[in-house]
């Protein structure tokens, strides 16, 4: 759950830093230094640079952010592979 406080924005990885740490620019070309949240840390989800990924920040330091959502990736449908008879 959310906490009041927070404010939730998206952002695309820049860069991976040592320590789980990520440098994330958001839409408004602002770049902030990110950790990964606990439940990512504990389902093993892998974030790489160019990732678009979901945060929240607090209000008192627009500098830090905790990540915690991965955005999926739009792929174009491919068709299934051929059969063997």
């Amino acid at each position: 759950m959310a906490d009041v406080n927070t404010i939730e924005v998206e952002g695309k990885v820049v860069a991976v830093l040592p320590g789980t740490m990520f440098k994330v620019e958001l839409s408004n070309g602002h770049v902030v230094l990110a950790h990964i949240s606990g439940k990512l840390r504990k389902h093993f989800i892998k974030i790489a640079s160019g990732d678009t990924v979901k945060m929240e920040m607090s209000p008192y330091d627009i500098e830090k952010a905790r990540i915690t959502y991965r955005v999926r990736e739009q792929s174009a449908s491919r068709p299934a592979p051929p059969r063997r008879r």
